[in-house]
C-alpha cells in the first residue's frame, strides 16, 4: 500500500452567484448559473477549427487521447491514447457552455462506461494496457460534477441534477475526511492520501454539492483558508503545492504556473482573489513571459510557455471582469496555434515538428474560447 501511495505521488503534480432548485424528496440544492450566457462566439471559427481537431483526430470510443503520438501506454504518468476523466470533464464543460446536448450527453456518457468505479471516478484508463487505475483525482471528479449542474442550468432541464446530487454525495463520502478534502481514494486499497494539492480546491464546485449546510461550511471555511495561508508573497503572488495534514505544514520543490493559475481562477471564480496576483500575471503576459516553473522566490527555473497557461489566465480575466487580460491572454494562446491548412495539426496547439498534440492544451484552449 505504502508502494502505492508514494506512486500515486508521483502522478498528482499534474495532474457564482447560486441559486435553489427543489429535487425529488424535498432536498434544496444550490444550482450553478448559466454558463453559456455570456458567449459572444468572438472565437467561434476559431473554436470550431479546434473543435473538430479534437473531436475527428484527438478521440476515439473512449474518450480524448493524452497525446496525438501514440505509445505503449506503459508509463508512470499517462501518454499517448491513454484517456484521462479530466478531459471528459473539461470537454462536458464546453458543451454545456456551448449549449450543445446531444454532445454533451454522448460524452457523458462514454465518461461514465470509461471511468465509473464503486467509489469515484478513475482519472485514467489504458486501452493498450486493458487497464482501469483503481484512483480518483479530486480535482477531476469535480469538474465533471460541475459540468453537471453547468448543463442542468444550461439546457433548461432537472434531468442532470439527481445525477450531480447523486456523484457529489459519492465525492464527499469518499474524498472528504473530517472536513477536510483529499487529493484522491485508491478504490483498491480503500484508502485516501495525506494530503491536498491547493489547485484540487475548486471551491465553486465545492459550494454546489448538496451536503448539510453545517458541514459544507465546515469544508467551505477549512479548505479556503488553507488556500489563503498557501499564498507565497506580494514580490511572487503565487500560491503553494500541497498541504500534508499529518505534519501541518505546506509543501513544494517548485512552483508549477499550471497549477498556482488554477488555484488563483478557483479564488477568482469565487470572489476571493488577490489583487496582487491579478497584477502579476497581467504584467508577464503583456511582456510573453509567463514561464512554466518557478522557484518558490519567484525566479524562472525554465523558459517554456504553453498553451494551457495563457489559456487559464484568460479564464481568469474573464472571471474578475478584466477584459484587456482575456485578449491579451488569447492572443498569447493563438501564438501557439497552428495555422498551416495543410498540416494534420491545423486549428489545434501542438508541435508540427514531432507531431504531438496534449490533451489538456487543447481542451483549455476550446473553454477559454467560450468564455469571450
Amino acid at each position: 500500500m505504502k508502494k502505492r501511495m508514494v506512486w500515486f505521488m508521483m502522478f498528482v503534480t499534474f495532474p457564482l452567484l447560486l441559486a435553489s432548485c427543489r429535487i425529488e424528496g424535498g432536498e434544496t440544492i444550490p444550482q450553478a448559473e448559466n454558463p453559456g450566457i455570456q458567449h459572444s462566439g468572438q472565437w467561434k471559427s476559431e473554436e470550431q477549427a479546434l473543435h473538430h481537431f479534437i473531436v475527428k483526430q484527438l478521440s476515439s470510443e473512449y474518450g480524448v487521447y493524452t497525446n496525438l503520438k501514440e505509445t505503449n501506454q506503459s508509463e508512470l504518468t499517462a501518454t499517448g491514447h491513454e484517456v484521462l476523466s479530466e478531459s471528459a470533464g473539461l470537454l462536458m464543460r464546453y458543451y454545456a457552455r456551448t449549449g450543445q446536448k446531444a454532445a454533451f450527453d454522448r460524452t457523458w456518457e462514454q465518461a461514465k462506461e470509461t471511468f465509473d468505479l464503486d467509489s469515484s471516478f478513475s482519472y485514467r484508463y489504458s486501452p493498450v494496457q486493458q487497464r482501469l487505475y483503481p484512483l480518483n483525482a479530486a480535482v477531476d471528479d469535480l469538474r465533471l460534477i460541475r459540468a453537471l449542474y453547468e448543463a442542468n442550468t444550461s439546457f433548461g432541464t432537472d434531468e442532470y441534477q439527481k445525477e450531480a446530487k447523486s456523484y457529489g454525495d459519492r465525492f464527499y463520502s469518499y474524498n472528504v475526511q473530517n472536513d477536510r478534502l483529499y487529493d484522491f481514494y485508491d478504490d483498491a486499497y480503500r484508502v485516501n492520501n495525506d494530503f491536498v494539492t491547493l489547485c484540487y480546491l475548486d471551491l465553486r464546485t465545492l459550494q454546489l454539492l448538496a451536503v448539510p449546510q453545517e458541514q459544507k461550511q465546515r469544508l467551505m471555511s477549512g479548505m479556503t483558508d488553507l488556500i489563503h495561508n498557501g499564498y507565497l508573497s506580494d514580490t511572487f503572488p503565487f500560491y503553494e503545492t500541497r498541504y500534508e495534514y499529518s505534519k501541518g505544514r505546506y509543501t513544494s520543490e517548485n512552483i508549477n504556473t499550471v497549477e498556482s493559475l488554477l488555484t488563483i481562477l478557483h479564488l477568482a471564480e469565487t470572489g476571493q482573489h488577490n489583487g496582487a496576483s491579478i497584477e502579476f500575471i497581467k504584467e508577464r503576459v503583456a511582456e510573453g513571459k509567463l514561464y512554466g516553473q518557478y522557484t518558490r522566490e519567484g525566479k524562472p527555473t525554465n523558459e517554456v510557455r504553453s498553451t494551457a497557461i495563457y489559456a487559464i489566465t484568460a479564464i481568469i480575466g474573464a472571471e474578475v471582469g478584466d477584459r484587456s487580460l482575456y485578449d491579451a491572454s488569447i492572443d498569447r494562446m493563438n501564438e501557439f496555434k497552428v495555422q498551416d491548412a495543410s498540416d494534420q495539426l491545423y486549428g489545434a496547439f501542438g508541435d508540427t515538428a514531432t507531431g504531438q498534440a496534449y490533451s489538456f492544451d487543447n481542451l483549455m484552449a476550446l473553454l477559454a474560447y467560450t468564455y469571450a
